[in-house]
């Protein structure tokens, strides 16, 4: 079984930095792993600005 959870963020643009990379590296020292990146908002062109990264990891039963 596995518990996952949800982190909204951007890949930057004009005047935003990105910051996917260091969410990624940050939850997988605790322990997640990336399952997917899903586009949330998108601008008046039809690019994505935001995004949901989507991790996993196994729930520990006791």
């Amino acid at each position: 079984m596995y518990e996952y959870t949800f982190v909204e963020t951007s890949l930057g643009g004009f005047f935003s930095e990105a910051t996917h990379q260091k969410t990624i590296i940050d939850y997988a020292r605790e322990g997640w792993r990336l399952v997917q990146v899903l586009p949330t908002n998108y601008n008046g062109h039809g690019k994505p600005t935001r995004y949901e990264i989507i991790f996993e990891r196994p729930v520990e039963i006791s």
